[in-house]
């Protein structure tokens, strides 16, 4: 009886180290999500396309694994560039919003979202180029 008591110590011991030890999706790992914004300037009513350019100062958004809200806020820099760093392997979601080219949101303003899944320790994952309206 005390030997299967033991066992059954060590083994709820064992489970709760090894579950307590995997990091979640966030801040404080070694890898990374980088990318780039593009705005494709329209009139107002976007019929008539005037020009691009690079997103500079344009806030970038990332959403860990189940989260509700956002867990990272950064800007892009001059020639619209971003890089989330330090992020441990997981899910993600990279988001930036955009005017509504459909004309049809109430706020006149939608999402552009990608899904990143970082599976290495170190990896450094490219998110794309993110076309926004404005």
């Amino acid at each position: 009886m005390q030997i299967l008591k033991s066992i059954s110590v060590s083994l709820i011991t064992i489970m709760l180290v090894t579950t307590s030890c995997k990091k979640q999706e966030g801040r404080g790992g070694d890898a990374s999500i980088y990318g780039k914004v593009l705005v494709k300037h329209y009139n107002s009513t976007f019929t008539q396309y005037i020009s691009e350019y690079p997103g500079s100062d344009i806030y970038v958004y990332t959403i860990y694994g189940d989260d509700i809200s956002y867990g990272q806020r950064i800007k892009t820099n001059f020639k619209g560039e971003f890089n989330f760093k330090y992020l441990y392997p997981g899910n993600y979601k990279v988001y930036v919003y955009s005017l509504d080219s459909t004309l049809t949101d109430p706020s006149g303003s939608v999402a552009v979202v990608k899904e990143i899944h970082i599976n290495g320790r170190k990896e450094t994952m490219d998110a794309g180029t993110f076309d926004i309206f404005n």
